[in-house]
């Protein structure tokens, strides 16, 4: 077939392939991103009732040796539009009956970026199904990978980009210049006289310079750096000494992006009459260059920077760190709290008492988190779910028993290992304020008998209350929050509900139940006391403190607000103001929006952030001193 042609033909060409399966092929930055684009709105405008639907998917992200593609698909389905949670008939996720219902096209963009190791095995998984898609690539790794397989995307047409010409060149870059004005009266734009050096050179086109300038990524940095600011001038990429090949070439450009684009200018008002905000360009390269490098540990090629993983830029050290001193200062702030209300104990001992029974708390939370970690749960996902009446539609869970005992169990030893620690913090504030020893006999015997029945308390209260709540859960309708902020908005409302219904359901589990456990163990254990007002203020303590601190240490705002809002700017590793910064950086074409993450704009653009960030780092690494002579 002829496939010739250009991008706006592209949804044209495609449904001339009967199988549905396109090969789109191109240099770095020849432009597949951007065919992909075009080619989902021409289709969606050209779509027939019952067509499949266009969905672009980044498949750099993909493992296909862990995640079977529908699952795959599914999963970035349910993250960049959240309204897919929702239920269909049969009981799955609407995304899911899409996907099984053949009724996504999906276009998956930068097959080159997936894993070296892993892309024949990815080719493999494409091949074993008839599946219609548009794949993108670079010609040399694709290549590799049909090497490797022994087989090219079966049933697939495949078309390549060709780079731009001297002529496209020339008819482009003058258009986006300002005028310079002349002695005579003229105004050439600033790219007229590079042009023209370049045209007049026998064999133009092979000069250093035209070779990089036939990608449309290079010729966009290009028209950023020179045909938009006026104290710049292209002739300098004609210094054969300073930029004697391409790669110097591309590095130049790439290098000045961003302080391009960062350039002060007037700002303009926004709708809600706030000026935008000057930012420092060094001080923005450097945070660009810490969320690239972010990227290069989570993965090699990963793409994705959703606002969810930014914290696990952290080593896992800090992150332990943070989640114990958020906890400890959410359970020492609610025992102050409290005790401010009710006035139980003297101010001393109140404080003694909140700080001791802080410290224990961050101990158990920061041990629940690593446990987490080890077991394979390095980033908790922003929720999907809210609460709903009974009979108010089907729940997450389609087993209410079921539900309820998975998250039962999976409370119960958190909360144990929580009264457990009470019960030490108790023992030890009446040591420390009380001078009562801590090896007698009796004492012992009482600070065990403390921890079983404290242990059982929390646990089995914190397990009734997170296993009920789990069975009111339903799929949260989150229209609106296909973007990164909207995403990010809907998480911290649904934590708020979530908070204000857990911290009274906690604390009336735990009096009451309090009150119930230990009318069962009195006698077998000994005298055991649990009066009504003790065991409000101990309700109360433990609903609100363990409330905020699961809030803080086990959801995704919370893990949000405590390291990227808090503990990075701290370090100077990202601005206060996370959330617009990362919409300027957007809006200033730095990033782009793929459903609720942000990607850079090019994958070559944060491979260079990433490695000039470690460079940078790396000047200032601390010196080793040898032996004094």
């Amino acid at each position: 077939m002829d496939l010739s042609g250009d991008l706006g033909s592209v949804a044209e060409v495609y449904r001339r392939v009967g199988s549905g399966r396109l090969v789109v092929l191109g240099r770095a930055g020849s432009g597949k991103s951007i065919l992909t684009i075009r080619f989902v709105l021409d289709q969606l405008e050209a779509r027939e009732p019952h067509d499949r639907v266009p969905v672009i998917f980044s498949i750099g992200s993909w493992d296909p040796t862990a995640v079977a593609l529908r699952d795959w698909l599914i999963d970035r389905l349910l993250r960049d539009h959240p309204h897919l949670t929702r239920r269909a008939s049969g009981g799955s996720t609407l995304a899911t009956a899409l996907v099984d219902a053949d009724l996504v096209l999906p276009v998956l963009d930068g097959f080159d970026e997936i894993a070296e190791g892993l892309r024949s095995t990815a080719l493999e998984v494409l091949n074993a199904t008839s599946l219609p898609l548009v794949l993108t690539s670079r010609r040399g790794e694709f290549a590799e990978a049909v090497q490797e397989a022994g087989a090219p995307l079966v049933w697939a047409a495949g078309l390549e980009l060709t780079d731009l010409t001297f002529d496209d060149l020339a008819g482009y870059l003058p258009r986006t210049a300002r005028p310079v004005p002349r002695g005579d009266g003229g105004s050439p734009a600033v790219w007229t006289p590079v042009l023209d050096r370049l045209r007049a050179r026998e064999s133009g086109a092979a000069t250093p310079l035209a070779r990089v300038l036939s990608t449309p990524l290079m010729i966009v940095l290009a028209r950023t750096m020179y045909s938009e600011a006026p104290d710049r001038n292209p002739a300098e990429l004609l210094d054969a000494e300073r930029f004697p090949d391409e790669n110097s070439l591309e590095e130049h450009l790439l290098a000045g992006f961003v302080p391009t684009v960062y350039r002060r200018r007037v700002a303009e008002r926004s709708a809600t009459r706030r000026r935008e905000r000057h930012r420092d360009p060094e001080r923005a390269e450097r945070w660009l260059g810490h969320l690239a490098h972010h990227l290069a540990r989570l993965d090699g090629d990963q793409q994705d920077l959703a606002w969810w993983r930014i914290g696990d830029s952290l080593r896992l050290s800090t992150r332990l760190l943070s989640v114990a001193v958020s906890s400890a200062l959410c359970v020492a702030l609610a025992v102050w709290i409290v005790n401010l209300i009710h006035v139980p104990f003297p101010v001393g001992e109140a404080l003694m008492s909140g700080c001791s029974m802080g410290a224990v708390a961050g101990l158990a939370f920061g041990c629940v988190h690593a446990i987490l970690v080890r077991v394979g749960t390095t980033a908790f996902e922003p929720a999907h779910v809210r609460l709903r009446l009974p009979g108010g539609g089907t729940g997450v869970g389609r087993r209410p028993v079921r539900t309820f005992v998975a998250r039962f169990g999976a409370v119960l030893p958190g909360g144990f290992v929580m009264g457990v620690g009470c019960a030490s913090a108790l023992a030890f504030q009446r040591w420390l304020y009380y001078g009562i020893p801590l090896a007698d006999e009796l004492v012992i015997k009482g600070t065990l008998i403390n921890m079983l029945v404290l242990g059982l308390i929390f646990g089995t209260g914190a397990g009734l209350v997170f296993g009920a709540v789990a069975v009111l859960e339903a799929p949260l309708d989150v229209t609106s929050a296909a973007t990164p902020a909207g995403l990010l908005a809907s998480n911290r409302a649904t934590v708020v509900r979530q908070v204000l219904v857990l911290v009274p359901m906690l604390t009336l589990a735990i009096a009451v139940g309090g009150h119930l456990i230990t009318g069962l163990l009195d006698g077998i254990l000994g005298t055991l006391v649990w009066d009504v007002a003790g065991g409000l203020v101990i309700g109360a303590i433990g609903g609100l403190g363990g409330t905020c601190a699961y809030a803080l240490s086990f959801t995704a705002w919370g893990r949000w607000l405590v390291l990227s809002r808090i503990w990075l700017p701290l370090t100077g590793r990202l601005p206060w103001d996370t959330v617009a910064f990362l919409d300027d950086a957007y809006r200033r074409g730095v990033l782009r929006q793929t459903g609720a993450v942000y990607q850079f704009r090019h994958i070559r653009l944060q491979h260079h952030l990433a490695r000039s960030y470690r460079e940078h780092q790396s000047k200032y690494a601390p010196a080793s001193f040898g032996p004094a002579a």
